[in-house]
């Protein structure tokens, strides 16, 4: 097969798989995804049969999967620093991925993140209007079974560090129906479960990502 034919191919391919993957986690499809991959992949294509460049297949998989997915490639690095605690470099991470052209997924997805991101540091007000913000949006179809529930979940545990304990409890049980079957879950009936028995322990509840 030609070197032309075989990036066309994988580029088709490529759209065919991540489209799949992102219906399956019940995200949508993302026009913008779609065109981006179709650019590039016609770029590629041209660049091969016009000019002198051979273009490796590993190396435009490599580049497509970085282009299209940057803002995801940019979230988990600043969530790599979140976690240990270095927050500000997080911070300047998510406001490079939020000036990077995200689609309306991974702007939500940014923005589940930010919001978790808020919540460790205990800023509790913005971490919920922005957690109110997303779930607000969930309803579009654009945001993950995944992080809607990691949405509910960090609402709830932000509730409780408000001492809100009945708004707390609704997110918890949104959770349950949102993902019966995930780790999330788990924790909150966890939750619930405290609350239930006037534990303290809830107003520790720790993030999810």
């Amino acid at each position: 097969m030609s070197l032309h034919l075989m990036i066309g191919l994988i580029g088709l391919v490529y759209i065919v798989v991540f489209g799949g993957m992102a219906l399956l986690r019940r995200e949508g499809l993302s026009i913008r995804f779609a065109v981006e991959s179709v650019c590039i992949t016609a770029i590629a294509v041209i660049l091969v049969v016009l000019s002198p460049i051979q273009i490796h297949p590993v190396l435009f998989l490599l580049l497509l999967y970085v282009i299209t997915l940057r803002v995801r490639l940019l979230v988990d690095f600043a969530n790599f620093f979140a976690r240990r605690g270095n927050y500000a470099q997080a911070e300047k991470i998510y406001d490079l991925a939020s000036h990077s052209w995200p689609d309306q997924t991974s702007r939500l997805i940014l923005m589940v993140n930010q919001a978790i991101l808020w919540l460790q540091e205990n800023k509790l007000d913005e971490a919920i209007s922005l957690f109110k913000d997303v779930l607000n949006h969930a309803n579009q179809g654009a945001l993950g079974v995944k992080y809607e529930a990691a949405a509910h979940f960090n609402l709830g545990v932000a509730y409780l560090r408000k001492n809100n304990n009945s708004m707390a409890t609704v997110e918890f049980n949104s959770v349950i129906d949102t993902w019966p079957a995930s780790l999330y879950t788990q924790r909150a009936q966890q939750a619930l479960e405290r609350l239930r028995h006037k534990d303290n322990a809830p107003a520790q509840e720790k993030p999810a990502e």
